[in-house]
């Protein structure tokens, strides 16, 4: 009985395109608007969206005074539809590949800090392998979105590092790529940069710019304050822009916190250079998130292959265990 419902209600009657309609009329708010963006006409999204609902026999959009909003049975809809939507693309786009195997696409979604330290060297080795794969990036913030770039189907994977804010919620399929630090750094030609001796005392009347409070790295500079039995200096900048303070940072007056894997990665971009001191802190993962029993494309899987490539030269190293191994050569 279900697969005779199925044949005569569902299967032969609702259509992609009635579906692609439904998308546009809610994405809109109106029919009218639906037809302008379609090139049809609002009589025929309107019966369209009849159609469909006769198919159901549901209710798929509320008709309202300020337009038109998805039903509880539009919204679980649509929530299925974005995803065979999504698998028809990807299909198309694997159908692509196999016709040419240097073309296709890779969505990206990345925090700042990725952004400005793991992703450079990997688009740099991906472009030169595959030079006719196009790469789309999406900045990302998790600790205020989460995985949302994923879910919604808009990225094939997240760059990104552990947030406690999604920790709870990460149920996708996630690979520990490195850990980072938090470091401090300064003009690589400034004065903080030429001293041979720095220790958490000699900041108090710094220009510091930091993330906020409840990150894992301002939290461990502050906890080495603390250790120390030393008062944390006034912080003149508080942001999460990585871009802002790594500008800033540049600057002959201003020491700023970063990743260290934005240096690791990058050497010779940034004209800064790592100031000589510690702050312990817990393991602070870098992620490749994706989405759980997804069939990733092949451009997205080489993709992957050159991040797994390139996280493996990452070595956190702090300035004092460099030094540190230096003074046991010396001794030797």
């Amino acid at each position: 009985m279900a697969n005779l419902n199925w044949d005569s209600r569902i299967g032969r009657r609702v259509r992609l395109r009635d579906l692609h309609i439904l998308f546009a009329v809610v994405q809109h708010g109106s029919m009218a608007k639906a037809g302008a963006h379609l090139g049809m006409s609002q009589s025929a999204v309107s019966q369209a969206i009849a159609a469909l609902e006769h198919a159901l026999q549901v209710p798929v959009l509320d008709r309202t005074s300020r337009g038109v909003e998805p039903t509880m049975y539009g919204t679980a809809l649509m929530r299925r539809g974005q995803v065979a939507f999504d698998e028809l693309r990807s299909g198309i786009k694997d159908i692509e590949f196999l016709t040419d195997p240097e073309v296709g696409e890779v969505r990206v979604a990345c925090t700042e800090a990725a952004a400005a330290g793991l992703l450079p060297p990997v688009i740099e080795c991906f472009s030169l392998r595959y030079p006719k794969v196009s790469l789309n990036i999406i900045q990302t913030s998790t600790n205020l979105v989460g995985l949302a770039a994923l879910h919604e189907r808009n990225a094939d994977l997240v760059l990104t590092h552990l947030s406690p804010t999604f920790e709870g919620d990460l149920t996708e399929h996630s690979e520990v790529l490195f850990h980072d630090r938090i470091c401090l750094v300064a003009a690589r030609q400034g004065s903080w940069a030429r001293r041979r001796k720095l220790g958490l005392a000699d900041l108090a009347d710094a220009v510091l710019i930091l993330p906020p409070s409840h990150t894992p790295g301002c939290a461990a500079i502050a906890e080495a304050f603390r250790a120390a039995g030393l008062p944390m200096p006034r912080i003149t900048v508080t942001t999460l822009s990585v871009a802002l303070r790594n500008m800033l940072s540049m600057r002959d007056r201003f020491i700023s916190a970063l990743p260290v894997s934005i240096l690791r990665f990058n050497p010779d971009l940034y004209s800064v250079k790592e100031l000589p001191l510690e702050f312990p802190m817990p393991p602070w993962p870098t992620l490749l998130v994706t989405l759980k029993n997804r069939t990733l494309s092949p451009p997205v899987e080489r993709f992957i292959e050159c991040v797994r490539e390139i996280s493996g030269t990452m070595a956190i190293t702090s300035p004092l265990q460099k030094s540190k191994r230096l003074r046991a050569r010396e001794t030797v």
